[in-house]
């Protein structure tokens, strides 16, 4: 289990109440499918992603991005057990979608850039910290189906 500091969750909750979940998320989502083009091959159903134009004007992309942000905002709530709380998704992703648990990080680490870029001067070292602990956590619970 992981421990939380009283001071790690309240960063937690004040930040994510001001985040724009379809504006930070369709950034997020975008990124991770240019920057690393090898994921587009888990969204084929979402049809031209061959460029960053045609991700940019994607509807799919936009309505994941929104998706994927908001069951990391349920995860608050769930600080105490996030692996228990994202076992469906785990397994989900294990065994239907079949995806590289190494992209759960890669995407975690991209919604801090996302959320850093997006807060500027307020997005402090500290804060940076927390995000990046809380990204790292809902990885390693997406991951834990995998055998």
């Amino acid at each position: 289990m992981v421990h939380w500091e009283a001071t790690e969750r309240q960063t937690i909750t004040s930040f994510w109440g001001k985040v724009d979940l379809a504006a930070q998320g369709e950034n997020s989502l975008q990124r991770l499918l240019y920057v690393n083009p090898w994921c587009c091959r888990y969204f084929h159903k979402f049809g031209d992603l061959s460029t960053i134009s045609a991700i940019r004007k994607n509807s799919h992309v936009r309505a994941h991005g929104t998706k994927v942000l908001s069951a990391l905002g349920d995860c608050i709530p769930h600080l105490g057990d996030i692996k228990g709380h994202l076992a469906p998704l785990s397994k989900l992703h294990c065994e239907t979608l079949h995806v590289d648990p190494a992209n759960f990080y890669l995407l975690g680490k991209i919604i801090t850039i996302v959320l850093a870029s997006h807060f500027g001067a307020k997005f402090t070292p500290e804060v940076q910290a927390t995000f990046e602990k809380l990204v790292a956590v809902v990885a390693a619970a997406l991951s834990s189906q995998y055998h």
